[in-house]
């Protein structure tokens, strides 16, 4: 009965994460909308090239046309057209291998144990890139498919071409994919991350909360923040590449590719999720050192929580002026000067305290000036953009 009473949870539990998935799809666009567009193409590039190869002119291979359409329908048509031609041709040099010794040797059996090892060495290929495993496919389709024909092999080039010409139009033509949405998502996400992390500690060190349990917890969203940093480079990537060849993108700002604001934003973001780290780093080895004395007090956590304050505000604004597309880029960029005014401002505060603070202490002058130099490692990268 708990065994039952388990599977029923899960599958009631799965069943309404289809439900919420298709219900996004539906109202709202998304990777779901995008994902069950994609399916919906495959299957309709499918039934065309099985309808043309298959059904009217009763081809006797029809079934590769219908299996190259639906695997080309690929996430970017650029990828679909690099990968069809790297397809094709690693099916033909596997056909016309297979064809070419199995003519000769007129033992299946045989026929495979020459030729499998060296069309999988050609898979192997730079240029086939990710598509040379075909090669072998096609291999095998030419020896286990009945009596090997010059005639069965050249329409099974044909019908891979057109599979492959039906695949690649309809991905080109019926929505084709674009991800400047994932993008911008992407680079939003990380900054909203980063403000996140410095309001947390700037409160922390406001009321003296230097536990190891919080400085640890804010160090490990500060390293999870270079995993969002780099996801946006792959995202900005993908919008890149998703835009080549693409019809939607052609005279519409919408779909525009991803330009130098873009690298620009992700550049600052690296920086910040670097210098983040050394800020939450310091943090933690100071909240678990032995020596209280080694600990900054009030009148170095009260300024340096204002910065982090300021700079998370700034990288907030920073991230509504580069990658928004909202239109409000100029508001945006006017706050964003002020922010780095009163982020100088409180900068020039640290400068101010840390003398009178450190006195002839060694521990605390290592602390408070690997705090202060990363406050302006952090700030520069701001200020510079």
């Amino acid at each position: 009965m708990e065994w039952t009473g388990g599977a029923t949870a899960a599958v009631r539990r799965h069943g309404w994460a289809v439900v919420r998935t298709v219900r996004r799809a539906w109202t709202e666009p998304g990777r779901e909308r995008d994902l069950m567009v994609q399916a919906g193409k495959a299957t309709l590039a499918a039934c065309v090239a099985w309808a043309v190869a298959g059904w009217w002119l009763q081809a006797p291979m029809a079934f590769v046309a219908p299996w190259v359409a639906v695997v080309l329908v690929e996430s970017t048509v650029y990828r679909s057209l690099a990968h069809g031609l790297q397809q094709l041709a690693a099916i033909a040099v596997g056909t016309v291998v297979a064809t070419a010794v199995a003519l000769v040797l007129h033992s299946t059996m045989v026929t495979m144990v020459v030729v499998l090892p060296v069309v999988l060495l050609l898979a192997q290929w730079q240029r086939m890139g990710s598509q040379g495993i075909y090669a072998a496919t096609g291999a095998l389709f030419v020896l286990t498919n009945g009596q090997v024909t010059l005639t069965t092999s050249g329409a099974r080039i044909a019908e891979a071409v057109f599979g492959a010409v039906v695949g690649i139009t309809v991905n080109a033509l019926i929505r084709p994919p674009v991800y400047l949405r994932d993008a911008r998502a992407a680079l939003q996400d990380a900054a909203r991350e980063a403000q996140e992390i410095l309001e947390a500690v700037a409160e922390g060190l406001d009321d003296s909360e230097w536990d190891t349990h919080a400085a640890g917890e804010w160090h490990e969203r500060a390293l999870r923040l270079g995993r969002l940093v780099d996801q946006a480079r792959s995202a900005i990537g993908w919008s890149r590449e998703s835009m080549r060849g693409n019809h939607r993108g052609r005279g519409t700002s919408a779909f525009s590719p991803p330009g130098k604001a873009y690298d620009d934003a992700l550049a600052v973001l690296d920086h910040v999720a670097v210098h983040t780290a050394g800020v939450t780093r310091t943090v933690l080895e100071t909240a678990s050192h032995n020596d209280k004395a080694a600990r900054p007090g009030p009148q170095i956590t009260g300024p340096y929580a204002d910065f982090l304050r300021h700079t998370a505000r700034a990288i907030g604004l920073y991230g509504q002026t580069r990658f928004t597309g909202t239109g409000t880029e100029q508001p945006a960029d006017r706050a964003l000067r002020e922010a780095v005014e009163d982020l100088n401002c409180s900068l020039d505060e640290l400068h101010r305290r840390l003398p009178g603070t450190v006195q002839d202490d060694p521990g605390a002058l290592a602390t408070h000036g690997t705090l202060l130099a990363q406050a302006r490692r952090l700030a520069d990268q701001l200020v510079q953009d």
